[in-house]
Formats: C-alpha cells, sequence, structure tokens
C-alpha cells in the first residue's frame, strides 16, 4: 500500500533507538524526508545510518526536554508537515519514593517536550490546512501502573494535548492523534523486566512470561510488542490515508486496555 508519503517531511523526536527509531525507518521507507534528534552525536549518527537505508534523513543534535534544545531543534527544522512526539523516559519506583525533582523532571520530559514543539509547528500545519501530529502515549496513560504512577501521569497528559489540539483542527487538513503501545522490546525494557520480576536469572522467555502473567495480565497477546508493529499504526496515521482518523487515542497495546476503559 502507497501511504503516500513521497515528499513530505517528518520530525521525529527520541529516534535513536526503540520505537522512535522504527518509526523514523518507516516513514523514510514510505517516501518521507525524516529528521531526528538526540543529545549524543555518536548515537544520533548511528541512527540515522539505519534510517538512511530506507530514505532520507537529516539529524539535529538538540535535546527537545530543554527549552535551549527545543529553541535549537525549530531554529534547525522550522516547518515540518509531520511531527511525531515520541521522546520519554521511564523508571519503576515506588510512589512513596518519588521525589519532588522526579515527578518535574519526568513532566517535563515525557510532555513538555512535546508541547513545546507543538507549539511552534501546531500553527503553521494550520495556516497551511495540512499537517500531522502523533503524540506516543503508552497504555499506562489508562491503566496506571502501580509500580510508575508518575510515569502513567505523563502519559494520561499526552492523550489531553492531543485531544486539545485536535479539537482546533475542525474542518482542516490537519490531524492531531495519540497511540498507546503496550510493553514494547527494547534494551530498555529487557533491563526492565529484570529489574521487577522476581526470579531475575530466569532465562529473558521465562521473565517475560512472568511479567505479562503477574504484571500485565490483561495482555492479550501476551508478548512484547515489536516497535516495527507501532511504527505501522504511526505511518498510516501520518499519512493523507488516516485522513479520517482525528482526536483519537488508538490502543496498538496487545489487548491490555479493558473494552470499557
Amino acid at each position: 500500500m502507497d501511504l503516500e508519503l513521497s515528499g513530505k517531511t517528518a520530525l521525529v523526536t527520541g529516534a535513536t533507538a526503540g520505537i522512535g527509531l522504527a518509526i523514523a525507518q518507516r516513514l523514510a521507507a514510505e517516501g518521507a524526508i525524516v529528521t531526528i534528534c538526540g543529545r549524543n552525536r555518536d548515537k544520533l549518527d548511528a541512527a540515522a545510518r539505519i534510517v538512511a537505508d530506507h530514505g532520507r534523513v537529516a539529524t539535529v543534535l538538540a535535546d527537545p526536554a530543554t527549552a535551549d534544545g527545543a529553541a535549537a531543534l525549530i531554529a534547525a527544522v522550522p516547518d515540518v508537515d509531520i511531527l511525531v512526539n515520541n521522546l520519554g523516559i521511564y523508571e519503576a519506583k515506588p510512589f512513596t519514593e518519588i521525589t519532588d525533582a522526579d515527578w518535574h523532571h519526568i513532566f517535563e520530559v515525557n510532555v513538555v517536550s512535546g508541547a513545546r514543539l507543538a507549539r511552534h509547528y501546531f500553527p503553521r500545519m494550520i495556516a497551511r490546512n495540512w499537517g500531522r501530529i502523533v503524540f506516543v502515549a503508552s497504555e499506562s496513560a489508562l491503566v496506571v501502573p502501580q509500580e510508575m504512577i508518575h510515569y502513567g501521569m505523563t502519559k494520561t497528559a499526552q492523550l489531553a494535548i492531543a485531544r486539545g489540539l485536535a479539537e482546533q483542527t475542525r474542518g482542516t487538513g490537519v490531524t492531531v492523534n495519540s497511540v498507546m503501545p503496550g510493553p514494547t522490546r527494547s534494551e530498555g525494557i529487557v533491563e526492565f523486566i529484570r529489574s521487577v520480576v522476581d526470579d531475575k536469572d530466569a532465562p529473558e522467555a521465562d521473565r517475560e512470561a512472568e511479567f505479562f502473567a503477574r504484571m500485565r495480565p490483561l495482555s492479550l497477546i501476551r508478548r512484547l510488542i515489536d516497535p516495527a508493529e507501532i511504527a505501522a499504526q504511526v505511518a498510516l496515521l501520518a499519512s493523507p490515508l488516516g485522513a479520517i482518523t482525528n482526536g483519537a487515542a488508538i490502543r496498538v497495546e496487545g489487548g491490555i486496555i479493558p473494552t470499557i476503559a
């Protein structure tokens, strides 16, 4: 299927690994001209080489989790057709041990970074009468995990921003949506699962099985999601073919969220 993305410009944050990298690869493969950003030049260049195997890519050394970093990124890339706010962090921590600094930091990275970029690019999309913004949230936005309540809070906030912006797109060619991935395979999630299961020395497959049985029992697929599976959904939302989906929070979480949520 041709997603009609040839020549479209896209900015993907948090794209040096995991879901963000997979999204950048898929958009490039569909013909989009992709920009990725990051804080580490070596990681950024390594990711760019991977994306370049699929299409056109540019890099910007900047961190939109800071005001200065976002300003530098916007200066380097003043206009885009597609903005994918994927940058995010997570950690497992008992609620009573989450400090004020922890709350502020995770909110700044996961929520404010995307709000900064949307604040710049959204009005330009409206003026051109075409654009796509996708927030990469999480199933934790609706099924808040007890082991990382602060993370869940930031994902719920992303849904609110996306829906609020979408309400301002009526009658235009601009859409704003969010996607809610479930646990997705990456180096970070493998170590996260090790940190929360009982038998930390068990084979990886057994640790994954324990994690889903004990901590994500609502999952219907009972496995980690491949980042490419999330990227395919994001690419459709970003394309002209995704025009009728607007203001939605798309479940790409393997069935963790109950139907009534």
